[in-house]
C-alpha cells in the first residue's frame, strides 16, 4: 500500500492518479494535521502498524511560498515529516520525503529552501542509521493544475492572460522543468530500486529562464510582451551547475521542457490546466 500525506496538492494528486485505487490511499488532512506535534509519534506508529508488508508512506504535504512565516514552513516542511519518519519507520514502513534541488545549489536559501534542506539532512541521518528513508530532491514542477501565482510560470501566465508586459531578469538561471507525472514515474523507479538517502530527480538537460520565456511567448505569438532584463539578476542562483541523471532513471521519459511547458501554458490559458 502507498499512503500519501498531502494528497490534495499537485504532487499528491499525481501520485494518487499513478496507481489503481486499491494500491494507494490519500490520508484525510484531519487525520495528519496534528502529526507535527512531538507527542504524535506513538499514534503514527499505531496507525501504520497494521499496514500490509512492504508499504510506503509518501509525505507530499509541504509549503512552497517563501513569503509565509518561517515557523509555518518549519512545522509543515520539517516537523511533520520528521514525526512521520519516526513513527512509520518504527512500524516497519518505508518513508519518502520531498525537497528541492535548490537545497544543494543556493548559499542563502529562503524559508522554503532552508526548511527543505533541514529535512534532507534529517532524512540522510536516518538513512545512514539504517532506516528505510528516501529524500527526493525535485526540480521545478508543472502540470496538473494552475501554477502558483508567486512562481515564475504563475507570473508568466498572469501576464499572458491579462495581455500585459512580463518583466524578468536577464534569465541566465538554469532550470529543469519537469512535468509532475514524469517525476512521479521517476519516484516509482527510485522506490523499485530500493534506494535510501538523498536522490535528485534530474534528467540533466536544463534550460535557462530566458530560453524558456522566449520560447513560450514566441509560440503564443506574444513576444511583444516579453521584457528580458527589465529586472536585476539574482546574485544567489544556479548559473552553471548541471545535475546528472541518476542511473536508475535512465529508462524514464522526461518530456522536453520547452515544448512541455508551452503546451501546459496554453492549456492553463484555455482554462484546462488539469489536462496539461
Amino acid at each position: 500500500m502507498i499512503y500519501v500525506i498531502g494528497g490534495r496538492g499537485r504532487l499528491g494528486r499525481a501520485i494518487c492518479a499513478s496507481r489503481l485505487a486499491g494500491e494507494v490511499l490519500a490520508l484525510d488532512r484531519e487525520m495528519y494535521q496534528n502529526w507535527w506535534q512531538r507527542d504524535s509519534v506513538l499514534s503514527i506508529a499505531r496507525f501504520f502498524e497494521v499496514s500490509p508488508p512492504g508499504s510506503v508512506v509518501l509525505v507530499a504535504a509541504g509549503l512552497l511560498d517563501p513569503a509565509l512565516p518561517r515557523a509555518e514552513h518549519r512545522r509543515v516542511n520539517v516537523e511533520l515529516p520528521a514525526r512521520v519518519i519516526e513513527g512509520a519507520c518504527a512500524a516497519g514502513l518505508r518513508v519518502v520525503t520531498f525537497g528541492t534541488v535548490m537545497e544543494r545549489l543556493l548559499e542563502h536559501p529562503n524559508a522554503y529552501i532552508a526548511t527543505k534542506a533541514e529535512l534532507g539532512d534529517l532524512a540522510a541521518e536516518r538513512a545512514a542509521a539504517g532506516d528505510a528513508v528516501i529524500h527526493l530532491q525535485l526540480h521545478t514542477l508543472y502540470g496538473g493544475g494552475e501554477p502558483p501565482p508567486f512562481m515564475f510560470l504563475g507570473q508568466l501566465c498572469s501576464a499572458l492572460r491579462e495581455g500585459r508586459p512580463f518583466e524578468m531578469s536577464p534569465g541566465r538561471q538554469l532550470r529543469e522543468y519537469h512535468h509532475v507525472s514524469d517525476d512521479v514515474a521517476a519516484m516509482h523507479a527510485v522506490l523499485e530500486a530500493g534506494s535510501s538517502g538523498i536522490t535528485a530527480l534530474s534528467h540533466g538537460t536544463p534550460c535557462t529562464l530566458r530560453e524558456l520565456a522566449s520560447y513560450v511567448f514566441t509560440s503564443l505569438e506574444r513576444a511583444d510582451l516579453l521584457r528580458i532584463g527589465a529586472r536585476p539578476e539574482p546574485p544567489d542562483d544556479n548559473y552553471a551547475t548541471v545535475l546528472q541523471r541518476p542511473c536508475m532513471l535512465e529508462h524514464i521519459h522526461f518530456r522536453p521542457a520547452l515544448h512541455g511547458v508551452t503546451a501546459y501554458v496554453k492549456a492553463v490559458l484555455a482554462g484546462a490546466p488539469k489536462q496539461a
